[in-house]
């Protein structure tokens, strides 16, 4: 069976599914937006998506990522002080692509083209609470096990 995710904004939470099995639970934030599809909303795209892309494999715990590249620096608190309003983009990304046309899926409301993420964070604290740009962050050490146990493709149900 393939494996799946969703994430439900009510419940701030993402579950890993084989078939019918729950396999992993994990708080996650998303959009301080709430749900939206279009470009620049700074919104949670609702709806079918998948797993285009797997960045950062093997990369460090805490690394710092702009532009989907790797910096060469390793977050810490002390990096946080000196860039205040970075959002930043840590240990690995699942960028996701939609798959319904007119939804999430070209035009202005194209997941892929928006940069919408699985990704890291240094607010781990507010995890549980929607506060992000319209990406799905979650603790950098979950992170990784979901990044290791699904494969690129693995479908992503975003709902309310």
């Amino acid at each position: 069976m393939r494996l799946h995710l969703q994430v439900k904004l009510a419940a701030q939470e993402l579950t890993l599914w084989e078939g019918r099995k729950l396999l992993a639970a994990y708080p996650v934030s998303t959009a301080e937006n709430g749900p939206g599809q279009l470009s620049g909303s700074e919104c949670t795209p609702l709806g079918r998506h998948r797993i285009r892309l797997k960045i950062g494999e093997k990369c460090p715990l805490n690394t710092v990522f702009v532009g989907r590249r790797p910096t060469g620096e390793i977050y810490t608190p002390e990096l946080g002080w000196k860039y205040p309003g970075r959002d930043w983009v840590l240990t690995r990304i699942l960028w996701l692509g939609g798959l319904e046309p007119g939804k999430n899926r070209g035009g202005d409301c194209d997941t892929l083209k928006r940069l919408i993420y699985i990704h890291g964070t240094d607010q781990e604290l507010l995890l549980g609470q929607p506060v992000s740009h319209g990406c799905i962050r979650m603790n950098n050490n979950d992170l990784i096990e979901l990044f290791d146990a699904v494969p690129r493709n693995s479908i992503v149900n975003i709902h309310q």
